[in-house]
């Protein structure tokens, strides 16, 4: 039994951010034709809740079974959302092809070892069962007993398997089997039909996007037959890619021979070249993507990528093998994020649902209430059903899903005009709720672009002199010219020098020049072309005429370093140089060649906002070129001689401190997370206010357990700043900072410490994140892990980076927004041509405005619901409806018109120090509908009954025949009698009468007193007279129904279906529909929008914010041992890694869950994601 359900259930992704469950089912031909008889009978009913529950319709038509039997699959993601989706088990036959196939079960049908196809073909049948999921397929794999990706090449394969697997490429016969098994190389998005127009134009975009994509013509080679040109297309995974020179790249692969220069700006947002290197040739068996402590990135060309230089190494031209093709590549990856975006864990989609089933609840009481009535007046049971039906709907317009929409499709085009463009847009609802914004510090809040301003060498171990730039004079030369001459990635590209601002600024700092020289490399058994730097005319003098970059192993984040191998001219040995973080440098440097001074000296510089490089060297003890290039990168970094710091100045953006004060003043908090040095990010706070003057800034340094000590936090105050030359940073300890009134301090802590804080004091995270402001040396994955930290404590977070380090913060926050001259790149859901940080507080505004456009329009058609449902029911009473133009101008000519002009009005241009509302369900909002409703329900009630009241008031449903006999007659001068002559029959769904003549202008007043007062203004959108349309459209309206009130024209009683009443009734009509504006205008703006009523209120009664950050607030102000300041704490024991401050916190109130969290589980997760 227990088998049965494991074989049921597998998981897809394992381990993945898109993993899901997968269940196998089988389905019943009686229960399938069941189902479709109950679907016609209920007129299509039973589909329609197939559609939107696809699991109602799997456990409907299907018997659970094993998934080696299933067809049909039910997957369930395994996120807090749980969606379902169901999909049919499609079978692939091999025998198709026309090829010898080989039925031997023993005989492989490709040569990879690796490839799951080899375990997913039944023989002697040639068949394999397989799903499409998300445009990715998968197929069943017979030994693993669960679903498996294809169309890419498996990552157990090492660097071995993929030169001697794949290096002369696939046979015929083994391309075909891929194609057939993988599918085509194509991205293919199909245009929407014209019935599902709002999707329509993204859905073209989207097919303009990769259209070229699928079109490319490619070079190939093919085992035993050589080159051959083929459409992209027609690519698997496995093919050997030809790189002739200029290319985009129509799958992803990795580099085997010769090097190549790509813009990798469709991912990254940066349009800097990046060297990719080839896959080396080593013969250990470790997965090629670990097989060093390098980013496996730097072999990898990514799909939609620009290949703008090719490097040949000697031995032909560069290859590549095809590592994944169509929706498995980089830019199919991008095109899925948009098609499948994430789901979006807003209250305010949960509150609508919500909202909508109390209001379909309301218009089945008003069914009922309609059955009762009409089948007490004994009505046909036809009539009476569609009478029903009509109140039914009425609560619920059509539109009301919409609502929450259209404010978003005004701010898409507004962000448009300024342009930030955006491939999420549900996400600017939620920017209208951040309060905290992450900032990267490099291109973000400082000048991408740095000015040099000195050089501090190093001899005998000691720093010497400083060599300043200002002063005009040449570097002299030493091998710290030549280390940085040499250590860069820069390209010579059509005679131009490329690369990244940092190494452009450096190299131009040595008044060198650069050379491409094809070295023959082939003679070396080098896999490389050189570029050759020689001494520019503004040059130091130089014993040396030229060095030759031979092999470079390229910058990485991660690894906070970069090195290159070269000769320098007359020189027989190789000389390595290395180029980094001055921490990380001086860790691979000899202890003996650091001076002593080195910590000090570094905090001098970063104190005042330096950006500081550390440069080292060593002479390799080798002649052969061909050694070299076999060297591993751990053997090459290692016992090098410190040479010295390279000075840099890095300005702050014109823009930033306005932004940042801007922000601040809006109450949104402000944090940097940085690759860059601790003390220049705290200089760079300063200088920007982050920190605002007089704030206190307590540094936090935590290291890992060492044999029996366990694993520590310390506590720094920082309370003066030297920033002369040679002052040092010095610290007093003070054991509370309590300012007058309030503490007021900032965190700043590294990614080492933020590392072991996360392994083994996770309870105190959450203490630190609610005060931390920078956040320095931190990894990419460490900053995703961060932005989910503060997630976990509620805060709406929005990150804004410039795209190269930061995609994964990016994609984790709720508005991430990548500074890029790319239109859209995969890093974020928002992308800003303008590359200054000015774009936060636009989109916050415009988030703001859509938020409250979209409640706005919600609370108005929510109104409109109730509005017709009393007024119907109303009429009901006798039988009686409105008349068609009567609904036609109230549903056409107001709300239509309201719903797509009240979002009209533009972001209100100052950020309010509050955000607006972020669900529905909140009193203010409740109270609002709710009094309204009984605003409108009032004058209308008193409405229907005084017109009874009136002298001249008749029934004219009963006597209809004898009325419209006699309304020619009619006259508003004349008085009427009560007693009419004639047959006193019940005509059912008579439209002419006192009544709707009565009530229709009252609720077409009451819509346009909604539409009014739900138009919220200041403070988060512009005032109502602003928007001109929407103006126009309400004044129209209101004068248009004075006009049809007081007119006397037959052909408009006779269209409208009116009954000419007293001139003096219709003012009485238009007086009540005028208090009642000033009623519920008077209401809604002095009480329900009086913030400072409400929150008098909340603190009158106790109320107090849910969200976590709040929580924690409130507990550390009450802590007086909070912030400790220059002392440092344990984990707890040794025995869980788990902090507690006992000075206010007891063991009960810490969750038991969290305990696992500084244990071996913890530390997996954390490294998982990192």
């Amino acid at each position: 039994m227990e088998n049965g359900k494991k074989d049921h259930r597998a998981l897809l992704n394992e381990g993945e951010e898109n993993e899901l469950e997968v269940f196998g089912y089988h389905t019943q031909n009686l229960r399938r034709a069941l189902c479709l008889v109950t679907a016609v009978l209920t007129v299509g009913a039973l589909q329609l809740a197939f559609y939107w529950r696809p699991e109602w319709r799997v456990w409907a038509n299907c018997i659970p079974c094993s998934l080696q039997d299933a067809d049909t699959v039910l997957l369930r993601t395994t996120d807090k959302f749980g969606r379902y989706m169901r999909k049919k088990v499609l079978c692939l036959y091999l025998s198709t092809l026309k090829l010898p196939i080989s039925k031997n079960p023993a005989k492989p049908l490709v040569a990879d070892r690796h490839s799951v196809i080899n375990q997913a073909v039944m023989k002697p049948e040639l068949k394999l069962r397989c799903i499409q999921v998300q445009k990715i397929r998968y197929v069943w794999d017979f030994f693993e007993k669960r679903f498996q990706k294809v169309g890419l090449l498996e990552d157990s394969n090492s660097c071995y398997d993929i030169h001697h697997t794949f290096g002369l490429g696939l046979t015929t016969e083994e391309q075909e089997v891929r194609r057939l098994v993988c599918g085509p190389n194509a991205i293919e998005v199909e245009i929407q039909p014209i019935w599902k127009l709002l999707v329509k134009q993204q859905s073209v975009k989207l097919h303009n996007l990769v259209e070229d994509h699928n079109k490319v013509q490619v070079t190939i080679i093919v085992k035993n037959k050589g080159l051959q040109e083929l459409e992209s297309r027609l690519l698997v995974p496995g093919d050997i890619l030809i790189l002739p020179g200029k290319l985009s790249l129509p799958c992803d692969a990795v580099l085997i021979d010769g090097s190549c220069v790509v813009n990798e700006g469709m991912l990254t947002g940066e349009s800097i070249p990046v060297t990719k290197t080839p896959l080396p040739q080593t013969e250990n068996t470790m997965p090629w993507k670990s097989h060093s402590l390098e980013d496996y990135r730097k072999h990898v060309l990514f799909c939609g990528t620009e290949v703008i230089q090719v490097k040949p190494s000697g031995q032909g031209p560069v290859r590549a093998v095809v590592l994944q093709t169509g929706y498995n590549t980089a830019k199919g990856d991008l095109v899925r994020s948009i098609l499948y975006p994430r789901p979006l864990n807003f209250k305010l989609y949960n509150d609508a649902f919500k909202f909508m089933v109390f209001l379909a609840c309301l218009g089945v009481v008003g069914f009922f209430y309609a059955l009762g009535i009409y089948m007490y007046h004994e009505v046909p049971p036809r009539f009476t059903a569609t009478m029903a039906l009509i109140l039914l709907t009425a609560t619920v317009p059509p539109v009301l899903p919409a609502a929450l929409t259209i404010g978003i499709v005004y701010a898409q085009k507004r962000l448009k005009k300024k342009k930030i463009f955006c491939i999420s847009p549900q996400r600017i609802n939620m920017c209208g709720q951040i309060n905290l914004v992450c900032f990267d510090k490099t291109g973000t809040l400082t000048e991408d672009g740095l000015d040099l301003w000195g050089t501090v060498p190093t001899a005998g171990s000691c720093f010497q002199a400083v060599h300043s730039f200002a002063s005009g004079k040449a570097l002299p030369w030493g091998p710290l010219c030549a280390a940085m001459a040499s250590c860069h990635s820069l390209i010579l590209l059509d005679g131009t020098i490329q690369g990244d601002p940092l190494d452009l600024k450096m190299f131009e700092g040595t008044a060198w020049n650069m050379e491409d020289c094809k070295v023959d490399s082939c003679r070396f058994g080098m896999s490389d072309s050189s570029t050759v730097i020689k001494p520019g005319p503004k040059a130091s003098q130089s014993p040396v005429d030229a060095i030759t970059i031979l092999l470079q192993f390229p910058f990485s984040s991660s690894l906070q370093r970069m090195s290159v191998i070269a000769r320098l001219s007359g020189d027989c040995h190789f000389h390595v140089y290395m180029k980094g973080a001055p921490e990380m440098v001086a860790s691979f440097c000899r202890s003996e060649t650091v001076p002593k001074n080195f910590p000090q000296e570094l905090r001098n510089y970063t104190v005042q906002g330096f950006r500081v490089i550390a440069l080292a060297h060593k002479t390799l003890k080798m002649e052969k070129l061909s050694d070299v290039g076999h060297l591993a990168r751990e053997k090459v970094e290692s016992e090098l001689t410190f040479l010295g710091l390279l000075i840099m100045e890095n300005r702050l953006k014109k823009e930033t401190k306005p932004v940042l004060k801007e922000l601040r003043e809006a109450h949104i908090r402000t944090v940097m997370i940085t690759g860059d040095n601790l003390q220049t990010a705290i200089t760079v706070a300063k200088n920007s206010e982050m920190i605002p003057p007089g704030s206190q800034v307590i540094t936090v340094e935590a290291n890992e357990p060492e044999g029996l000590l366990p694993a520590s936090v310390t506590w720094q105050l920082v309370v003066n700043q030297e920033l002369g030359p040679g002052k040092k940073e010095t610290f007093i300890n003070i054991g509370n900072i309590s300012a007058p009134g309030e503490k007021c301090y900032h965190f700043a802590l590294s990614g080492k410490s933020y590392q072991v804080i996360f392994q083994h004091f996770y309870s105190l995270l959450p203490k630190i994140l609610v005060n931390g402001t920078i956040f320095a040396r931190m990894s990419p994955g460490q900053k995703s892990s961060l932005v989910e930290e503060f997630q976990k404590l509620n805060y709406y977070v929005g990150m804004c980076g410039d795209g190269a380090n930061d995609c994964g913060a990016l994609k984790m926050a709720h508005a991430g927004i990548s500074l890029s001259e790319q239109e859209a790149s995969v890093a974020s859901p928002f992308t800003s041509k303008t590359a200054n940080i000015e774009c936060v507080p636009h989109l916050i505004r415009e988030g703001r405005a859509a938020l409250v456009s979209s409640f706005g329009v919600f609370k108005y058609l929510t109104m409109y619901g109730i509005i017709q449902f009393f007024g119907t029911s109303l009429l009901y009473w006798q039988l009686q409806l409105f008349g068609n133009y009567q609904y036609l101008m109230q549903d056409v000519a107001i709300t239509l018109m309201v719903c797509l002009t009240m979002s009209l009005n533009h972001a209100y241009p100052k950020l309010a120090p509050y955000r607006p509302a972020g669900q529905l369900l909140s009193p203010q909002l409740l109270l609002s509908v709710f009094l309204n409703s009984c605003f409108t329900c009032i004058v209308q009630v008193c409405a229907f009954l005084f017109v009874k009241q009136q002298p001249w008031y008749c029934e004219v449903y009963q006597y209809s025949e004898c009325f419209l006999f006699n309304q020619t007659h009619f006259s508003t001068n004349v008085s009427l009698e009560r007693n009419w002559t004639g047959n006193a029959t019940l005509v059912p769904a008579s439209v002419l009468s006192f009544e709707s003549t009565t009530l229709w202008p009252i609720s077409t007043f009451n819509c346009v007193t909604a539409a009014f007062i739900f138009s919220k203004g200041k403070p988060f959108r512009k005032p109502i007279y602003t928007n001109y349309v929407f103006s126009l459209l309400l004044t129209s309206a209101v004068g248009l129904t004075i006009f049809i009130m007081f007119s006397n024209l037959e052909d408009i009683n006779h269209g409208m279906e009116f009954i000419p009443t007293i001139t003096s009734w219709r003012v009485s009509i238009l007086v009540a529909a005028f208090i009642q504006f000033c009623v519920a205008f008077f209401v809604e703006d002095a009480i329900l929008q009086n913030r400072e009523l409400w929150l008098l209120i909340k603190k009158e009664f106790g109320f107090y914010s849910k969200s976590q950050y709040r929580i924690w607030q409130k507990k550390l102000a009450e802590d007086s041992t909070w912030p400790p300041t220059n002392r440092t704490d344990y984990a707890g024991d040794g025995k869980n890694g788990f902090y507690i401050n006992k000075a206010y916190e007891s063991p009960e109130q810490v969750p038991k869950g969290k305990h696992k969290l500084g244990g071996p589980i913890s530390e997996q997760h954390f490294w998982t994601r990192l």
